[in-house]
């Protein structure tokens, strides 16, 4: 067998002992990272330590320290409590309300994950307050970060159609934004329909129709009121200043988060006691070990080979579902800016020969490397499975990982049928 069949079997492998033995993945991909890099691939330690994601490793410690310390100091309640205010109650809206902030974040530039580090802890905060499944509000913001990047400001905007223009392909910033933006809305919906949006609308309307009835009192929702101190308004104003700093000057989000937290730490000595102790250090060793194979797979050209492999393929709508499947399954575990920059250039030949809709293969290409970034492995999903509560954060990763892979199958084939399929018809 060739080293990139191997590469790709041992990741494989890799997955199935995780999921049937008691191994934890993170650990189980630096040590294949290691033996596939020196034993295949014949390429120095150093090599494969320069895959490792240390940025996404600062954001996670970085980012989950600091809300550790402010929901300490009763800061996220604050913000929990104002967001409430806010939909007026309507708890049934909130997963929305954060989908659309997120999404309008990401929409003038600002990266996915430093609006996901943002919004994420406010988000689970009230899903952990309101008692709304932690996989359906952070669904929301995921999805809301990916579904914002694609606007002609957006990250992932930019990007794609900056390659498209660059080959000179037809290009339409606003088709692309749509069609992403749809098929991403459908994929929040049917997250709210699974993970109980329904029964909290329900919920509401019985408790309105209840209301009526007995006009008197106050029927506002209860809502706890933080009690305002300085470490509670210092915490604030270190999470306006991670935001402006993160979206306005894009200085790291992990060092200015740990840099803040510190600070905070230095302050307001009483409050930082265990602090530390809430950051996920499973979840960023599970992610990082996982990213550092796959860019380890980059770095030797394991992805080129599949794209290769596939521009072999005769059928043109054959190759662009693989192509569509390939930057799910990769995007699930790595980055997706990264994966949009690899394989949109690799469809340029399907896209020249006029035998698919240009538009369309690209848009679907958008949609299936972006909606599994609620993958756990993905630098979005792995926030969200920190941020949910340690008690319930096993069950979350598992839900996580199961969308995460059912959507690698579905987004792919359901926008390759939508976009690329019914125009060639």
């Amino acid at each position: 067998m060739t080293p990139e069949v191997i590469s790709v079997l041992v990741l494989a492998a890799l997955f199935v002992v995780a999921t049937v033995r008691n191994v934890h993945l993170g650990a189980a991909a630096l040590a294949a990272s290691w033996l596939v890099g020196t034993l295949v691939f014949d390429v120095s330690v150093d090599t494969i330590v320069a895959g490792f994601p240390a940025g996404l490793f600062l954001t996670l410690v970085g980012v989950t320290y600091l809300f550790a310390f402010a929901e300490k100091a009763g800061a996220i309640s604050a913000i929990v409590y104002a967001a409430v205010r806010a939909v007026g109650g309507r708890i049934s809206l909130i997963p929305w309300v954060m989908f659309v902030v997120t999404a309008l974040i990401t929409s003038v530039g600002a990266l996915t994950p430093a609006a996901a580090a943002i919004v994420g802890p406010i988000a689970l905060g009230l899903a952990r307050r309101h008692r709304i499944h932690p996989v359906l509000m952070g669904m929301a913001v995921i999805q809301g970060a990916s579904a914002g990047s694609f606007s002609p400001m957006g990250v992932y905007g930019m990007i794609v159609n900056e390659i498209v223009a660059k080959h000179g392909l037809p290009s339409n910033p606003l088709l692309l934004f749509g069609a992403t933006l749809a098929f991403i809305v459908l994929t929040v919906a049917a997250t709210y329909v699974a993970f109980g949006g329904l029964r909290l609308w329900r919920a509401e309307r019985a408790e309105r129709a209840e209301r009526a009835e007995q006009p008197d009192g106050d029927h506002r929702p209860a809502m706890l009121r933080p009690t305002v101190d300085a470490k509670l308004v210092a915490s604030l104003a270190a999470i306006a200043v991670l935001g402006v700093e993160a979206f306005a000057f894009g200085q790291d989000i992990g060092f200015v988060a740990l840099l803040l937290v510190v600070v905070l730490s230095a302050i307001f000595s009483e409050t930082a006691k265990g602090a530390v102790d809430n950051v996920c250090w499973p979840t960023a060793l599970l992610v990082c070990g996982v990213v550092t194979y796959v860019n380890l797979l980059q770095s030797q050209g394991v992805v080129d080979w599949l794209g290769n492999s596939v521009a072999g393929i005769g059928a043109p709508l054959v190759a662009a579902l693989v192509i569509c499947l390939i930057a799910a399954v990769v995007s699930a575990l790595a980055s997706t800016t990264g994966i949009l920059g690899a394989l949109v250039p690799l469809a340029v030949p399907f896209l020249m020969t006029g035998e698919v809709w240009a538009l369309g293969l690209v848009a679907a290409l958008a949609v299936s490397a972006s909606v599994v970034d609620c993958s756990p492995f993905s630098t979005n999903g792995a926030l969200m499975v920190a941020y949910t509560q340690e008690d319930r954060r096993d069950r979350a990763y598992q839900h996580f990982l199961r969308w995460g892979a059912g959507l690698v199958v579905v987004a792919p084939v359901a926008s390759w049928a939508v976009l690329v399929v019914v125009p060639s018809l």
